[in-house]
């Protein structure tokens, strides 16, 4: 492939990628979801690879612009945004949907790709998985095809999960701007911390995110008092 700037390449990889095979399942709700995929990419006439992995879809959350302004692992640009939307509707809610990769294996295939696609097909029915993808990708930019199919997953998600917290009223906020999915989180975390405080840390950040920590402070400190 030709040298490109970072948009053409990722135009490109937007054009050449093919989600082969979409999961019978959308993601979880109130869980995690892992989805087991194969990335196919053409490096020469009937020579393939594929890669071979898990994407973990943590539990969707729900959040605010406000909340967004403390997460850690964005652009300056994507901050700058956050904090005119947290100024303009600062408790207006959303889901936000994180995931983690975990590569496994990558194989080389002497056959033609669309032998090889059937194979992963009938793999993917022996093995009964409702989770399993298949991709056909780009080889340089197969991670870039790899996010693309978490993005039209997440797409054709989303409402089934909105649908999911409204019925559990997980969206409505109070008074000071917590969502209540936010608040039976940081009790899920208490409990955690209540078997484990190695886990502290992690609801005090959860706590500081959402600006809410004097609230709940002395029942942190109790938790090492026992």
């Amino acid at each position: 492939m030709k040298e490109m700037n970072v948009d053409a390449r990722i135009k490109y990889a937007i054009e050449h990628t093919k989600v082969i095979r979409f999961p019978r399942q959308s993601l979880a709700t109130f869980g995690n979801t892992i989805i087991y995929y194969y990335v196919v990419t053409e490096l020469t006439e009937n020579v393939n690879v594929v890669r071979e992995g898990n994407v973990i879809a943590q539990r969707p959350r729900i959040v605010t612009p406000y909340y967004l302004t403390s997460l850690e692992g964005f652009s300056e640009q994507a901050y700058k945004y956050f904090q005119a939307m947290s100024a303009k509707f600062p408790d207006e809610p959303g889901i936000f949907y994180r995931y983690k990769n975990e590569p496994k294996e990558m194989n080389i295939v002497s056959e033609t790709i669309a032998k090889l696609i059937n194979k992963l097909n009938e793999r993917i029915e022996e093995e009964n998985n409702p989770l399993s993808t298949i991709i056909k990708g780009i080889e340089e930019l197969w991670d870039v095809s790899l996010m693309i199919f978490i993005y039209e997953l997440t797409r054709k998600s989303i409402y089934d999960n909105v649908i999911d917290f409204q019925r559990r009223g997980s969206l409505d906020i109070d008074s000071t701007g917590v969502p209540k999915d936010a608040r039976n989180f940081i009790e899920e975390l208490f409990e955690l911390v209540s078997k484990d405080v190695s886990r502290a840390p992690e609801l005090v950040t959860e706590l500081n995110r959402w600006g809410v920590f004097e609230e709940y402070q002395d029942r942190f400190f109790a938790l090492f008092q026992k």
